[in-house]
C-alpha cells in the first residue's frame, strides 16, 4: 500500500471536523470583530489621542498614492500597506488599556493577550527600528493638542469678524 492511500484511507473523525470547522469559524470572524474593534476603539473617548491618530495616518497612507513600494507592483505594493496598518493596530490595542479593549472586544478568545503574545515576537521578526516604534511612547504636537482640546470642549476653529466700512459695522447677507 502506499502513503498517498494510507492518507486517503485514514478519514478524519467527527472530533477533527468540528474542530477544523470551528478554527475555520474563528478565523473567518476575527477580521469583522477586529474591525468592529477599531470602529469602536477610535469613538472610545478612553483611547489615547496619539494612538487614534497614529492609526488615521496608517489609513491615510494605505488610501494614498504615494507609497513606499507603489502599488503597482502585485501583491508586493499591497504588502507594505498591510505591513503598517497591522502595525499600528497592534500599538493601538497594546497603548489602550486593557479593560477597554476588552469591553470592546466582540471576538472569542482574548485579544489582549493575542496581541501581547504577537509584540513579544515582534523583536525576533522585525527589524529593531521598527520594534522600537512598536514600543515608544507617542505624544500629540502642540497644534495637535490645540485642536484636539478645540474638538473637546467644542469651540468654534473659525469665528466670523464683522467687516467695518466707514465705520459703520457691515454685516454678511445670504441671498
Amino acid at each position: 500500500m502506499s502513503d498517498l492511500q494510507r492518507v486517503n484511507d485514514a478519514k478524519p473523525t467527527r472530533r477533527e471536523k468540528s474542530e477544523s470547522k470551528n478554527r475555520l469559524k474563528n478565523a473567518l470572524m476575527f477580521l469583522p470583530n477586529m474591525v468592529k474593534l477599531l470602529g469602536k476603539m477610535m469613538t472610545d473617548g478612553r483611547v489615547p489621542v496619539a494612538e487614534k491618530a497614529l492609526f488615521i495616518g496608517a489609513i491615510v497612507y494605505v488610501i494614498s498614492p504615494l507609497d513606499f513600494i507603489p502599488d503597482i507592483f502585485p501583491f508586493i505594493g499591497q504588502v507594505d500597506d498591510l505591513y503598517l496598518v497591522a502595525l499600528v493596530l497592534l500599538r493601538l490595542i497594546n497603548h489602550t488599556d486593557e479593560a477597554v479593549v476588552r469591553e470592546n472586544w466582540d471576538g472569542g478568545g482574548d485579544i489582549v493577550s493575542l496581541s501581547k503574545t504577537i509584540a513579544g515576537l515582534a523583536p525576533r521578526l522585525l527589524p529593531q527600528r521598527v520594534t522600537r516604534i512598536l514600543s515608544s511612547e507617542v505624544q500629540l504636537a502642540p497644534a495637535a493638542r490645540t485642536f484636539t482640546n478645540l474638538i473637546k470642549n467644542r469651540q468654534s476653529v473659525i469665528t466670523e469678524i464683522p467687516s467695518l466700512e466707514d465705520g459703520k459695522v457691515k454685516t454678511a447677507t445670504s441671498s
